[in-house]
């Protein structure tokens, strides 16, 4: 085992908290890169030069432009920065929501929009006389024994994708035993309860949390990520491009929820 910890750089796209169903983004997604400060800042200063935009500050979607195509094909590819040196955890929120109904209330039930809105609406709240609870139950039957489920799973099972999240970076960064150690984009949400699980998790060194304007690494994170979570919402939503899917493929991790 190294005795100094692998230090992995990342961020996130498409977090909104515990609402799954009906915000901004229908995927979540979480990447790593395993680069150094000079390998990163060579990666966006290559990037700078070939986009030639005059914002101060790069994002995936200046990379995502359709001039930008060769570029974007670049960055994923095999010759790329990247390839062979990240990890991108990827989260179909809807998914994630019918996975966790389904578990509760049984297989057969068929989750559609206004099912799972109710039922997000249900595990987000904590006035159990919400009137969300009562359109629920309404909906999907309402027994003593599914009461008791949702009650426990309300308290015990937070939905935001964001921790698991990085507790599966951590995992998959030290499978081959070293200690990880996260540098991540600043992240208001993660703190007491929260960060003492990242902290205290096995083949957890810790974690730091950056602005990621002040690290080439976890800028080259927010590249990645962003261009992957809107290559697979475009999947998702039926308006995939086979190219861009292929090349992101070799990033995502088998363990992301998506079907």
């Amino acid at each position: 085992m190294r005795s100094v910890p692998l230090e992995i750089a990342c961020d996130e796209s498409g977090s909104e908290g515990e609402k799954l169903i009906g915000g901004q983004t229908d995927v979540f997604a979480h990447a790593g890169v395993r680069l150094s400060p000079e390998e990163a800042a060579d990666c966006l200063a290559e990037l700078r030069c070939r986009i030639r935009s005059p914002a101060v500050e790069y994002k995936a979607n200046h990379l995502l432009r359709t001039k930008h195509r060769r570029l974007l094909e670049w960055f994923l590819g095999p010759r790329g920065p990247v390839h062979g040196r990240a990890h991108v955890y990827l989260v179909d929120k809807k998914l994630l929501l019918a996975n966790e109904l389904r578990a509760l209330a049984g297989p057969e039930v068929r989750p559609d929009d206004e099912l799972l809105a109710a039922f997000n609406d249900v595990l987000r709240t904590r006035n159990r006389r919400d009137p969300a609870t009562g359109s629920f139950f309404a909906m999907v039957g309402d027994t003593a024994e599914l009461r008791a489920k949702v009650a426990e799973a309300r308290d015990a099972k937070p939905l935001d994708p964001l921790v698991p999240a990085i507790l599966r970076a951590v995992e998959y960064w030290s499978a081959g035993g070293e200690r990880v150690f996260l540098v991540h984009d600043e992240q208001p949400s993660l703190k007491g309860e929260r960060l003492a699980r990242i902290e205290s998790t096995p083949g957890s060194a810790g974690v730091r949390f950056v602005d990621s304007r002040t690290d080439p690494r976890v800028q080259a994170a927010d590249f990645l990520v962003g261009v992957a979570r809107r290559i697979a919402e475009d999947e998702l939503n039926g308006n995939g491009d086979r190219v861009l899917s292929g090349l992101l493929a070799p990033y995502v991790d088998s363990a992301s929820i998506w079907d």
